[in-house]
């Protein structure tokens, strides 16, 4: 079989499933693992799949969002180059927003000790990763939370971020492009990513480049609304340059 006809069939067979894995895959077409990567990769380029851990779904899975466990083994290496590259982001003194996601709980883990800053969250694995840190002077968002991302929403998150000016604010999306802006599945953390969007002076968005034209079912603001953009090296220069146009600084580590 040849590489454009396996890849129309586990196609079909995703669209039919809702959802593929790579070894299953690999056993049922009689080739490696490796290979049937490079074919979900073909498919999630031309839109037709999104990978995900240990597979891919159907591109239009609008509603579909990985849980804590499953993004954070999602794109590891990228996501590790985006965190060295946004702790040049830190300020030596002031204060910082850090939004919920498994980029940003890296970034949490990777502070310097020597730093002395106001972190304030709502996300629960970034508070843990900074309760000891001797430097930080940590505030914790409170509010209904989320089990799958472990990050608090709703009404007293909202009027939390809302009393707060900080220096900065890192950012996490589930999808992110010029003509569709900053996307996420629920429609509640939606209304806190846009809060700590308006609670900071500087937004930095960390976003690997998988995420790169991804649309999801809540937006919650623009590229505009974004000071700088870091992701990996698989953003495009084309692509890169379109959300430099549009005025959004764009790191690719």
């Amino acid at each position: 079989m040849y590489a454009p006809e396996r890849q129309q069939a586990i196609l079909s067979l995703a669209r039919e499933r809702g959802r593929v894995d790579v070894l299953s895959l690999a056993e049922e077409f009689q080739v490696t693992a490796e290979t049937v990567r490079r074919d979900l990769k073909a498919l999630d380029r031309a839109g037709l799949v999104r990978r995900v851990h240990g597979g891919a779904i159907p591109a239009g899975r609008l509603d579909f969002e990985p849980d804590l466990a499953e993004r954070e083994s999602t794109a590891a290496d990228e996501k590790d180059r985006i965190v060295r590259a946004a702790l040049a982001e830190l300020p030596e003194e002031g204060s910082v927003v850090l939004d919920a996601g498994s980029t940003l709980a890296r970034l949490a883990a990777e502070f310097p000790l020597d730093r002395d800053l106001t972190v304030v969250t709502h996300a629960l694995p970034v508070a843990a990763r900074l309760a000891d840190h001797p430097g930080i002077d940590l505030h914790l968002v409170g509010g209904r939370v989320r089990h799958r991302t472990r990050a608090a929403v709703d009404a007293w998150a909202l009027r939390a971020y809302g009393e707060i000016r900080a220096d900065v604010a890192f950012l996490g999306a589930n999808g992110f492009s010029p003509e569709h802006g900053l996307t996420t599945p629920d429609l509640a953390e939606a209304a806190v990513k846009r809060a700590v969007i308006a609670a900071a002076r500087r937004v930095v968005l960390l976003a690997d480049s998988a995420k790169h034209g991804q649309e999801h079912f809540a937006r919650f603001g623009g590229l505009a609304d974004v000071d700088l953009l870091i992701t990996d090296s698989g953003l495009s220069d084309e692509d890169a340059a379109a959300i430099e146009a549009a005025g959004t600084e764009v790191v690719r580590a």
